[in-house]
């Protein structure tokens, strides 16, 4: 296996002049096998990569014996950074980065394929343009539904019993409970919306602490109904839910399913988790709801403006986003940074499926994990 580290120098001096602080070149990984012919062999560009992401795809391709050539950039794909893609086959791209009508016919114009999302949702990427540029858009079906229900467990878990509080008195040996009062799970009535796998799991989990699940979805699950999941109305889910969990997709019809008129119809005191999207919720009301206590307590691990924060460290710096700055001040207010698909498992059913969409891509289909196939 041969390994190229960094850009070509005159690409890189040519094109990074004026935007260094939005491209960095990580790695540039090649490798060599006989399972595919040198026709076949495509290159597959990275944005948004991480550490953990290259050694997921490394260690992916050196089980597979892969010989496409896979290079990464730290930085999020955007209209200024679009031109780095040219002679690249795919852009390989995660939650975070922008797939916008525009940047998708700059891919196009510099001979880009195909775009492959390393992640389930693709409200990042303009389907219509996609489709109207003959852009095949490919994505990760189930990387890992236990990761994100689980997170999800957890963070109910960390609101009620208020273990970030408790860990932070204890480091100063405050060992005073006044503060700390939670309640059992057993018999609370949870509302999940959204029923797909990993809603489906997150209420599995759920029953098994004794709650009540009910469950709201366009679309009724079989696999809910026979564990014993209800579905209700989503007025009725509102009205009933001592806990409510968002496990939907970001569309039009879900942007902001979370409103000022929703949190009216809700309990005193409910718990709100999100694991999603951040658009379903509408932060500004969500505020409103919190200062009004009709919203007990809340957990994100997404937020409706997250693409310049989340996945970087603004530890010495002045929080830009005045809202999730305020948020973080309620002491029932519990955020992580977009974590909960974050496991080994996880990683490896990415890395896995990110390379099947690769070879998809490189053999000119089919595409079974394309986006929007009918």
């Amino acid at each position: 296996m041969r390994r190229f580290f960094g850009l070509n120098q005159t690409r890189a001096k040519e094109w990074l002049k004026p935007a260094t602080q939005y491209a960095s070149p990580l790695i540039n990984l090649r490798q060599f096998s006989s399972a595919v012919d040198d026709q076949k062999r495509l290159k597959a560009l990275f944005f948004s990569s991480r550490k953990y992401d290259q050694e997921s795809m490394q260690q992916m391709a050196s089980q597979l014996n892969s010989k496409h050539e896979l290079e990464f950039f730290q930085h999020r794909l955007t209209p200024k950074t679009a031109k780095l893609a040219e002679g690249s086959d795919a852009v390989v791209i995660f939650v975070n980065d922008t797939a916008n009508e525009d940047v998708l016919r700059k891919l196009k114009q510099l001979g880009v394929r195909a775009v492959i999302l390393r992640c389930a949702g693709y409200d990042m990427v303009d389907l219509a343009a996609a489709k109207e540029l003959q852009l095949p858009v490919l994505h990760v079906p189930a990387y890992s539904p236990h990761a994100v229900a689980e997170h999800a467990i957890g963070l109910v878990m960390a609101l009620n019993r208020k273990y970030h509080r408790a860990y932070n008195r204890t480091r100063e040996f405050n060992f005073n409970l006044q503060g700390l009062l939670g309640f059992d799970l057993n018999g609370k009535t949870v509302g999940v919306i959204g029923t797909g796998k990993i809603g489906v799991l997150f209420g599995k989990i759920c029953l098994g602490f004794g709650c009540k699940v009910i469950a709201y979805d366009v679309h009724e699950n079989e696999d809910a109904k026979s564990v014993g999941i209800q579905y209700e109305p989503l007025d009725r889910l509102f009205e009933t839910s001592d806990i409510i969990s968002l496990h939907c997709p970001l569309f039009p019809t879900t942007h902001h399913i979370i409103d000022d008129k929703a949190i009216a119809q809700m309990k005193p005191g409910v718990m709100i988790v999100n694991t999603s999207r951040g658009g379903l919720l509408d932060t500004d009301a969500i505020i409103r709801g919190l200062k009004s206590r009709r919203i007990g307590s809340i957990a994100l691990d997404v937020f409706e403006v997250e693409k310049d924060i989340f996945y970087e460290d603004h530890s010495g710096e002045i929080l830009a986003d005045e809202r999730l700055a305020k948020l973080s001040t309620f002491p029932n207010v519990f955020i992580t940074g977009h974590q909960a698909f974050f496991t080994k498992e996880a990683l490896d059913n990415i890395a896995k499926t990110t390379f099947d969409n690769i070879q998809a891509v490189a053999m000119n289909g089919p595409f079974a994990n394309q986006v929007g196939k009918k």
